[in-house]
């Protein structure tokens, strides 16, 4: 029998020619000291890369990037380093959610116009980890994420903080007059003190670690510390196994199915994750063709917690690297039939091939799935008259009271008004009301931004309240906590309910029955939508095309006319 021809390497439309346009791809790129043999039909690797020093999460990669590196040339490949849009959670505004569909846009155009056989993508900071990943899925070429690690444990005066979670709390201790202001800013450099991102399980460390459930990271990728020398190897067999990938022409599509997503949702539950994995995961989703709803959020509703990290529990993504990481949790898994074990990852194997022997070391970490931390903690969905499409609560990080609860509405129209009023000893406002912000949406911020976990105000965190019923149709950081019911959609801004709601309205809400609901009658509804207007929309530029075309929270925020793929055809000449 004769061997079947090789698949040819779209990179070679580039550096294969033997003409005027080979000459022009190659002769420029030889200026950085290129040799010639780097141009004969090897697979070319892009490493994706969003480092910035304005995303202090991110701002160790070029030295990751050179560990791929090393793993690209050893493995027979030709690495190539690009950026990307960065997009760091602490410092770009009005939130680094508006651009995340911008990022994805400037990924997938990079990887498609470029000679690339196969990527690297490189991801850390919350929102670059599902840019790059939708970007990438867009093309459908082999890719490899690597995430950057999490930093060690905050430390501060004898006490372990974690990021993001340690401010929410000292910020309230502040205004409730049971902190000072000296030793707030003291902490600021105990928190975080090491490269990486929040080593809490808020949004970074659980996209990360729905990396590795998807199959598209290496065994470890979620926990292993940025600062710790494993992280560098994890790199290194990266770039390694990416070319592989390439030659076996393992894409995207054949990891990302369906089973995929449903082993990521049930791996979200039990690690604690973060709410922002809905709109991410649901995003990418439709990217990649699997057809994910927001219901299918419920397929981790009756998954146990099993790690105990904070926001939903005490310890942090350090300790949990040494406790036995994300193996550990999916051998619980799927020892507990709660795992389709046969899912494809990016080293080939299947996810339990990969995890069937992994070892837990410290059960005060990660819990067995016969005694778990918290029963019952995925993601709830929500739905009534206040949420006709839906929202979402995570149960385990809110306080047990008040997942059925009844209240006096008492609403905000936007973050302003929220910050204006808080403060205020005259708001009428009680532990039992329901605080409702509006206009946090995708099209109502702009950008979906993280102000739905609400300062409870000063009055009520004097009386030492630390959670209250919180609703609104943004999302919260993952590193937040509290009874927060988030994602509403509609959201305000497109006409949902949520824009109806007055000061005085009684809401209900009810996790156990998946039920929001407003306690006005229809006649008073419609009386009061005839009165409705909407806002006024952006002029131009970026945020007039996000908010034209954002599709709402339930359908994971992404671009209408972004949904789906086109591939990785090599395209036309550009001379």
């Amino acid at each position: 029998m004769s061997t079947p021809p090789k698949k040819a390497l779209r990179s070679q439309a580039w550096f294969g020619k033997a003409d005027k346009d080979g000459f022009i791809h190659r002769s420029w790129m030889k200026n950085q000291g290129l040799p010639h043999h780097l141009f004969d039909g090897r697979p070319v690797i892009g490493i994706c890369n969003t480092w910035s020093e304005l995303t202090p999460c991110n701002a160790h990669f070029r030295e990751l990037a050179e560990y791929v590196k090393k793993g690209v040339y050893e493995a027979g490949g030709f690495p190539l380093e690009f950026p990307v849009m960065s997009l760091g959670e602490s410092n770009l505004r009005p939130t680094a959610m508006l651009f995340r569909n911008l990022a994805s846009m400037d990924v997938e155009e990079s990887i498609r116009g470029n000679p690339i056989d196969g990527v690297i993508l490189l991801c850390g900071c919350d929102k670059t980890t599902p840019a790059l990943l939708m970007g990438a899925a867009s093309c459908d070429l082999p890719a490899l994420a690597v995430s950057g690690g999490p930093m060690l444990n905050g430390r501060y005066r004898g006490e372990t903080i974690g990021s993001g979670t340690g401010v929410w709390q000292m910020s309230e201790q502040v205004r409730a007059g049971t902190l000072d202001m000296a030793q707030f800013i003291e902490a600021e450099s105990c928190m975080n003190r090491s490269r990486g991102h929040c080593m809490t399980m808020g949004t970074a460390s659980t996209m990360a670690s729905m990396v590795e459930a998807l199959g598209m990271g290496l065994p470890h990728n979620a926990a292993i510390p940025a600062v710790d020398a494993r992280r560098q190897v994890l790199a290194h067999m990266a770039g390694r196994r990416i070319v592989e990938m390439v030659r076996e022409d393992l894409t995207m599509s054949k990891i990302l199915t369906r089973e995929a997503f449903e082993n990521a949702i049930r791996v979200n539950a039990a690690i604690g994750g973060s709410t922002n994995a809905v709109v991410h995961l649901l995003a990418i989703a439709g990217r990649i063709g699997v057809d994910l709803k927001l219901e299918d959020w419920e397929r981790g509703s009756d998954v146990p917690c099993l790690v105990n990290l904070q926001p939903s529990g005490e310890f942090l993504m350090e300790d949990f690297y040494y406790a036995g990481g994300l193996p550990a949790v999916l051998r619980e898994l799927g020892e507990a039939q709660l795992l389709h074990r046969d899912a494809l990852t990016v080293n080939g194997r299947s996810i339990w091939e990969n995890v069937s022997h992994a070892e837990c070391f410290d059960r005060k970490v990660i819990f067995p799935v016969a005694a778990p931390f918290k029963p019952k903690a995925g993601i709830a969905v929500l739905k009534g008259n206040l949420a006709v499409d839906g929202a979402v609560i995570k149960p385990s990080a809110a306080t047990p009271a008040l997942l059925q609860h009844r209240g006096r509405a008492v609403v905000f129209e936007n973050v302003e008004d929220l910050h204006a009023r808080i403060n205020d000893e005259n708001l009428d406002i009680d532990a039992s009301c329901v605080m409702v912000l509006k206009g946090a949406g995708p099209r109502g911020y702009p950008g979906f931004a993280e102000v739905g976990n609400m300062p409870l105000p000063t009055k009520v965190l004097k009386q030492g309240i630390t959670d209250m019923v919180r609703i609104s149709d943004g999302r919260m950081s993952g590193t937040a906590y509290g009874a927060v019911v988030l994602h509403v959609a509609p959201e305000a801004a497109a006409g949902g309910t949520l824009a109806l709601v007055r000061d005085g309205d009684m809401i209900e809400l009810d996790v156990a029955g998946r039920r929001l609901h407003l306690d006005v009658d229809d006649a008073e509804l419609a009386r009061r939508r005839a009165e409705w207007q909407a806002p006024t929309p952006p002029a131009r530029g970026w945020y007039k095309l996000y908010v034209d075309t954002v599709q709402q929270a339930n359908l994971g925020a992404d671009l209408a006319f972004l949904v789906g793929s086109s591939g990785a055809a090599v395209p036309r000449d550009s001379h």
